[in-house]
């Protein structure tokens, strides 16, 4: 066992970094804190771990608290030199912001809702007009004053009754997603005494009566399994159980169909899904099942007039259509209306009154298939540009933008590397786009100055991995260019190639911004997941070296002027990348990485876990347990020199502990041979998975993380 070494206190550190230093100074000789060793021992399938900085995971121990902030300290030490930097790079991105802005307006009931930003205010305002957009305005929830004297605010629900008279919402302060349901009356302003407590984020709706709300509430590792019936007036303690998930593999999500005639209940793991529907006009209605579980079967629900149409997965892993009646939903009552295609993966659908709108990716990129149900007619709603985010991708709010049944428009969002955020109604007769908003960009953004293109890497097995590049125009490919590479590549997710304003600053600089869509995304359907989770999960990292490698090999960039980020899952994939390669990366960083993973993954009391060993696999099995030590960062950190590397986390994260990063930090400053800057800056006041809250204070962050970028790769300017 090592000797024990006492922490380096913050008054200590401070001490010795000294007086500050110009924008263009040596760093101070600060030295960086040295945490503590604690042997613990593990054994599992007769392989024995030694986990020295377990301790870490002490969230009350001060003796952590004080690690954390003398890490904290030191990065700033460090970082102070690029004080100046930070601070043009946080105008800039500011300057290209307006601060005094609207969102379009969408159209609920009798009210057109919307939400706005004001100058100076870090949160947004949610407003609405009665009948016409003429109309007085009405805020319904004013986020800035429900943030005064807090120093963090997370909107979660965000529901009004079917008669617009009432607001469901929930507000987390604590960045922990710790949500807390209130009701509003809309008409006074004023909050009804109920008080719903904890729920999920996202598991709020209403029944048709306007006087009965369904929540889902998680149980202690906040997984959402609970489904209960609230009536207005009625204590809490009265509150029926609609439907519990108790496999603990599932998460439970309810949805108002877009008819409005049905609460859709899915219940869902990585690879399986089963839904229930309860009508909305009797909500003390049991559910009715639609289809039993079936190990491997995904299926998503959607409701039209007699019939449900039903996303499946029976017969491929991209999903077909088909259409069942209501009353008789058995499989062989199942009429296809969509085919599997091996190339074409179906990700959504939405049914109007007269249309239906299918969503399909193919080969990257996103288009609508329409349908008009009154004759079965059908055409594609798509785009020119090569690399674009559309529909789902680009906008969040997407659903939000389309809640009305009965409507001739379809709403949609659409962005590029190059093109703003904008918004548009499609006519579904006669297929005119309307632009409603082309998100404005001041400070002189002009996209004819900068150039997106598609390439595509090969790797080890000759698969073709694609990336997406945006750089300003006049690029001379000499390998001198300083590149940033972004990868995720986990749970099927297929990462928008979005607009990012802030990214300019970098652009603007020379940089190249590079997103690899490697294995274990769902940029090109449910194998491309298939393919780079579970025991295939290696590809994903192999993948991002193989786009790393062509970029160099094309004169993109080089391994000296090559930088790469990652956030979460894909904070693994960048911890897991680096050991493997960190010869090929000048500059590091990693956001809320998720790198102690077989730690992680045998504690079954922690968020996420259990519903998580279809992704990354079970432990408790010996042949999963030797794939995943066989990446897990944590688990792979060498006595080998690694690139510079700045590590991101909050104290509160309940997505990522902040104990992952922290004792990856820990461990690599033990035991790297090189005296690159390691990094690790900790939120310690509140602030969640995505960092702080606030409009300004993530800007602030984004300053803080293109400054390091920057520096270390040679471009202070």
């Amino acid at each position: 066992m090592k000797k024990h070494t006492c922490l380096l206190s913050l008054a200590a550190l401070v001490a010795l970094i000294g007086c500050k230093s110009t924008a263009r100074s040596i760093p101070p000789p600060a030295r960086p804190p040295v945490a503590k060793q604690v042997a613990r021992t593990d054994t599992l399938h007769g392989d024995t771990r030694t986990d020295p900085y377990y301790w870490l995971r002490e969230k009350t121990n001060p003796e952590v608290i004080s690690y954390l902030e003398a890490e904290n300290a030191y990065t700033e030490a460090i970082m102070q030199p690029t004080a100046g930097l930070q601070e043009t790079l946080y105008q800039e991105m500011l300057d290209h912001i307006k601060a005094d802005d609207q969102t379009v307006p969408y159209r609920m009931g009798d009210y057109f809702y919307y939400s706005r930003t004001e100058t100076e205010k870090q949160y947004s305002i949610m407003c609405r007009k009665r009948g016409s957009l003429d109309a007085r305005e009405e805020v319904t929830l004013d986020l800035n004053e429900l943030a005064k004297d807090q120093k963090f605010l997370s909107l979660g629900a965000y529901a009004v009754s079917p008669d617009g008279n009432l607001l469901a919402y929930s507000i987390d302060h604590t960045g922990f997603r710790e949500s807390h349901l209130y009701l509003k009356d809309l008409r006074t302003g004023e909050l009804l005494p109920e008080r719903l407590g904890k729920v999920s984020e996202a598991g709020v709706a209403w029944a048709n009566d306007n006087r009965t709300l369904f929540y889902v509430v998680e149980d202690d590792a906040k997984r959402p399994c609970r489904l209960y019936r609230h009536a207005l007036g009625q204590p809490k303690e009265t509150d029926a159980l609609v439907y519990e998930e108790k496999d603990r593999r599932f998460e439970l999500y309810p949805e108002r169909s877009k008819s409005k005639a049905y609460l859709l209940i899915t219940s869902s793991s990585s690879t399986t899904s089963e839904v229930r529907a309860l009508p909305l006009d009797r909500p003390t209605a049991s559910p009715q099942l639609v289809l039993p579980r079936k190990a491997n079967h995904e299926y998503y629900v959607e409701h039209h007039g007699d019939l449900f149409y039903i996303r499946t997965n029976d017969r491929g892993r991209n999903f077909r259509l088909v259409a069942v009646p209501v009353a008789n939903p058995q499989r062989k009552n199942w009429k296809e209306v969509i085919p599997h295609r091996p190339n074409v993966m179906l990700v959504g659908m939405d049914f109007f009154a007269n249309h239906s709108v299918v969503y399909e990716r193919e080969n990257v990129l996103l288009k609508a298939r329409i349908t008009d149900l009154r004759d079965g007619q059908t055409h594609d709603l798509d785009f020119t540009e090569p690399i674009y985010a559309a529909f789902r991708d680009a906008d969040v709010d997407f659903d939000k933008g389309n809640p009305e049944f009965d409507t001739a428009t379809l709403r949609f969002s659409y962005q590029s590397l190059t093109t703003p955020l904008s918004v548009y109604d499609y006519d579904f007769e006669s297929h005119e786009r309307r632009l409603l908003k082309l998100t404005e960009v001041p400070g002189g953004y002009d996209a004819r100055q900068y150039q997106s293109e598609r390439l595509y890497a090969t790797a080890a097995d000759g698969t073709r991995i694609p990336i997406s590049l945006v750089y300003k125009k006049d690029l001379r490919r000499d390998g001198t260019r300083p590149l940033l590479l972004y990868g995720y590549g986990a749970y099927g997710f297929s990462d928008p190639v979005d607009f990012s304003s802030s990214r300019l600053s970098l652009l603007d600089r020379g940089v190249i911004y590079a997103q690899a869509h490697i294995r274990g995304g769902g940029e090109m359907g449910k194998a491309w997941h298939d393919q780079g989770r579970m025991m295939t999960k290696r590809n994903t990292f192999t993948d991002l070296i193989a786009a790393a490698e062509h970029l160099v090999t094309e004169k993109y960039t080089s391994p000296d002027r090559l930088a790469i980020t990652g956030l979460s899952a894909g904070g693994l994939l960048i911890g897991a990348v680096t050991n493997l390669r960190p010869d090929l990366f000048k500059v590091v960083v990693m956001k809320v990485p998720f790198v102690d993973l077989l730690n992680t993954m045998l504690d079954p009391s922690l968020p996420l876990t259990v519903t998580e060993h279809e992704e990354w696999g079970d432990p408790k099995i010996k042949a999963e347990y030797d794939y995943m030590k066989s990446y897990s960062p944590y688990d792979n950190i060498a006595a080998k020199n690694y690139p510079a590397m700045l590590v991101r986390t909050s104290l509160n994260d309940s997505q990522v502990m902040y104990w992952e990063p922290a004792k990856y930090v820990a461990k690599l400053r033990a035991t790297k041979t090189d005296q690159h800057p390691l990094l690790l800056k900790t939120n310690l006041t509140p602030a969640g998975h995505r960092g702080q809250s606030g409009y300004y204070n993530s800007l602030r962050e984004e300053a803080f993380d293109a400054a390091f970028i920057l520096s270390q790769l040679g471009v202070v300017k």
